[in-house]
């Protein structure tokens, strides 16, 4: 009998304890370690059950193959020694959030010294009559998890090896400060610089770098910046590791929390002491040049009108490029002024001649000069003196170098109709030489052809590398527009990132299309810019004058219609102008307006589609799907006023509504004893812009008596990207630590990376519809559900499959790991009027 009660309890162990329920427990061992509750957690190799205390009553090996002995008997409260403290403290509060909790990886203490990296997994059974009782296994999953551990460890180690190069071989000394603006980190090369340690420059210690003649200045301007918080762009000398000092430059710019405050100082230290060397010695010419100009004197032409003698003063033949010797001539006048302008003086010296110019005249004149050829332009101002009878005596002529100015007008006027970073004309001088063009085409009776460009991603190039990246990628995509573009084409930058062409060569659809195509093939060589290559995309509209419209202002309208088909069409292509993308337009008018519509009249409502553990059928929430009601049409899917949701202000109306109608639905719910479980609602990225989503969301569930654990926010990854990110993270966050969960929605398609997945607090990751719907007939799309389950689990993220549309494909799923799916197959949305009463007693 002790034989046989060896081998029944092998590795087992059962606490009777000392209150009746726990002797009970005892004699019902069997029940407890063979319950078919266990059918309901996968895959048990270790089985465990524990009284509501969380005291294990029965542990059992399910296989030899179960490697860990642990450091201590488990049964009773045993376990608690087996886990380190902040594990207990999370394996306990995942028991207090939720009947059932995620899965949980921990360190379980072993016999040999060694912690064994353990899945927990567990699920609280309420019995009748009795209190409510814990069933769970234990899964060794060590080798799983340091695989998974050295792989993160390699890439965060590449990760950081990769900013220290960046860091090493930048020319700047990059640095940050605290709000108080005490120096927190330093680049390596200051001490390449200084020879002073990187850590003595901390705090206020790099003001010992300072030329003391700057000190005063620079910590005022310092301190002023810290007050106002407005970016940092100083010059100031340090002193070199060799005892001279050199000209550097500081700047920097603040990081705020969605208050405004503070963060941190990011900043640069650039060398730019040769630059500064040569604006000091241009400063000092530019006022020699100053003062010399204050103490010339003009250059007097004097014609005595009696004697006919003719006298040019030193600083007119200066002026002129010739020596005192040369005589003043009119044929040496005449020779040198500009061909065009020598009739015009022609013209004036012969009225000198004869006595007949005005009291007072002006011109303005063209001058070669005699001894460089150089072209000067010079304004003459002349005065004639007159005797009693009316006879000219004197005439008096001052000549003023005004080349400077006339080259200042040319330039601003050349700034007022171009460009000044591709330096090609702007909208204003573009559209009115495309008129011109339209007008005289239409007199001749000949097309030509107009594209308009729109390069792709630029906002990711300013928001990753920053705007200097982006206007480099600018220049470079009009040099290169410039370098393809025909002899006779009219470049302009329209503004932004779009780009105009019209050229009379491109007189046909053809046309337009072979030269897109060649453009776009340059497009696809890489522009560098310090270092990193920069891609650069374009996307392209075309019209042509004659065959497309009649009128300018008609044919650039058209290809702007091109052109934003071609952006929605995937980027990087040309579309040529058609009528129907004129009623697309008006479509997307009409879109807008009704929704417009939807919002005024609230018409949006919520339909709730089940998320599902597809292995028990069990009911885990819903995700709630907007609807609107026509007044004749009835319920309308969401694509009916698709364009409403790139228009910030309506797609956060329309959220505002459908939170407002979801919640009233949850609480209504509770209120009649049904569990929902988790309610999902999405968000836009224009529902985190203005900065207190969180706070909102929190507030209207406060005010509505909601738990947060009934509540879920889905998103998608494109509100991860953009200038507003800083503020999504603090609004997940805000989430997160109220108890809201935030699910990925989406995932696979667009651009999240293992950053944002380590960055953002995110719970759960649902597979797009787009891989589940082929996953049996497309290995590709089964091995990206396969990576997205196994990532999922490495990061303790629940993954939910959409669009499940077949039985099969639950199979599938189930044997990639993935249990919790959503789609017609499993439940269709429904509106909240089919959740009868019947149904709240359970998930089913």
């Amino acid at each position: 009998m002790d034989r046989f009660a060896d081998r029944r309890f092998h590795d087992a162990w059962l606490i009777p304890g000392d209150d009746r329920l726990a002797h009970g427990s005892f004699l019902q061992r069997n029940d407890l370690l063979f319950s078919p509750v266990f059918d309901r957690v996968s895959p048990p190799l270790l089985r465990w059950v524990a009284d509501h205390r969380g005291r294990l009553m029965a542990v059992e090996r399910e296989s030899s193959r179960f490697l860990p002995r642990f450091a201590a008997d488990p049964t009773g409260l045993g376990w608690r020694a087996l886990l380190a403290a902040k594990d207990r403290r999370t394996l306990l509060d995942a028991a207090r959030a939720s009947e059932r909790p995620q899965p949980l990886t921990l360190p379980l203490r072993c016999t040999d010294g060694q912690d064994r990296w353990c899945m927990i997994r567990m699920m609280r059974v309420p019995l009748p009559g009795r209190q409510a009782q814990w069933y769970g296994t234990v899964e060794d999953v060590h080798e799983r998890h340091d695989r998974d551990s050295r792989a993160l460890a390699a890439a965060l180690a590449e990760s950081r090896e990769h900013y220290r190069s960046s860091v090493e071989l930048s020319p700047q000394v990059p640095w940050t400060a605290g709000p108080d603006g005490d120096i927190q980190e330093v680049g390596p090369r200051w001490f390449d610089l200084t020879g002073m340690a990187p850590h003595r420059a901390l705090g206020t210690g790099w003001l010992g770098a300072l030329h003391p003649d700057d000190m005063e200045r620079v910590v005022a301007i310092w301190r002023g910046h810290l007050a106002s918080g407005a970016p940092v762009d100083v010059d100031y000398r340090i002193r070199l590791r060799c005892g001279d000092y050199r000209w550097m430059r500081a700047r920097a710019s603040a990081r705020r929390d969605a208050r405004g405050s503070v963060l941190r100082w990011y900043g640069t230290l650039e060398d730019v002491h040769a630059e500064r060397m040569a604006q000091n010695a241009l400063s000092d010419s530019e006022e020699r040049f100053r003062l010399a100009v204050q103490s010339a004197r003009l250059g007097i032409w004097d014609f005595d009108c009696v004697t006919g003698i003719r006298t040019w003063s030193d600083e007119f033949r200066s002026m002129l490029g010739l020596d005192e010797d040369h005589p003043a001539t009119t044929d040496i006048a005449l020779r040198l002024v500009h061909p065009d302008d020598r009739e015009r003086l022609r013209v004036m010296l012969d009225a000198v001649a004869a006595g007949a110019v005005p009291p007072h005249f002006e011109s303005t004149l063209r001058v070669h000069r005699a001894d460089n050829g150089a072209l000067r332009w010079f304004r003459s101002t002349g005065w004639t003196t007159r005797s009693a009878a009316g006879r000219a005596l004197r005439i008096v002529v001052t000549f003023r170098d005004i080349t400077e100015e006339h080259d200042a007008e040319e330039r601003i006027r050349w700034a007022a109709t171009h460009d000044p970073m591709t330096r090609l004309p702007n909208r204003a001088l573009w559209q009115a030489t495309l008129e011109e063009m339209a007008a005289r085409a239409q007199v001749d009776g000949k097309n030509f052809g107009l594209l308009l460009f729109d390069i792709d991603d630029l906002k990711r190039t300013n928001d990753s590398m920053g705007h200097d990246a982006g206007d480099a990628l600018l220049c470079a995509f009009a040099e290169r527009l410039a370098s393809v573009a025909p002899p006779d084409a009219v470049l302009g930058r329209l503004g932004g990132d779009e780009f105009g062409l019209a050229a009379a060569s491109l007189s046909d659809s053809a046309a337009l299309e072979r030269f897109s195509a060649a453009l776009i093939d340059n497009m696809r060589m890489p522009h560098v810019h310090q270092g990193r290559s920069l891609d650069c995309g374009v996307s392209i509209g075309g019209a042509v004058l004659g065959e497309h419209a009649e009128r300018a202002d008609d044919l650039l309208k058209a290809a702007d219609l091109a052109l934003y088909a071609s952006k929605g069409a995937g980027r990087g292509r040309l579309t040529l102008f058609q009528s129907s993308l004129r009623s697309e337009a008006q479509q997307r008018g009409s879109m807008i307006r009704m929704a417009r519509q939807v919002v005024a009249d609230r018409l949006a409502t919520p339909y709730y589609q089940p998320r599902i553990d597809m292995r028990s059928g069990h009911v885990l929430g819903y995700e709630a799907l907007l609807r609107w009601h026509h007044p004749r049409m009835g319920v309308q899917l969401p694509g009916t006023i698709a364009a409403a949701f790139d228009h910030a202000e309506i797609a956060v109306a329309l959220t505002g509504q459908m939170l407002d109608a979801v919640l009233g639905d949850v609480q209504r719910w509770l209120q009649a004893g049904f569990d929902p479980g988790r309610v999902a609602i999405n968000a836009s990225a224009a529902d985190f812009a203005s900065g207190d989503f969180a706070n909102r969301v929190l507030g209207l569930l406060d005010q509505s008596a909601i738990p947060t654990a009934h509540f879920e926010i889905e998103v998608t990854e494109s509100v991860f990207l953009g200038r507003g990110a800083g503020q999504v993270a603090h609004a997940l966050r805000q989430f997160a630590d109220a108890g809201v969960r935030v699910a990925l929605d989406d995932f696979g398609t667009g651009f999240a990376s293992l950053t944002h997945l380590k960055q953002y607090p995110v719970d759960v990751l649902k597979i797009d519809r787009s891989f589940v719907s082929n996953i049996e007939q497309d290995a590709g799309d089964a091995a990206i559900v396969d990576a997205i389950v196994k990532l999922g689990g490495s990061f303790g993220m629940e993954v939910v499959a959409e669009g499940v549309e077949t039985a099969s494909q639950v199979d599938f799923l189930l044997n990639q790991g993935c249990v919790v799916g959503q789609g017609f197959h499993l439940g269709r949305p429904q509106p909240v009027d089919m959740f009868s009463p019947p149904q709240f007693g359970g998930h089913k």
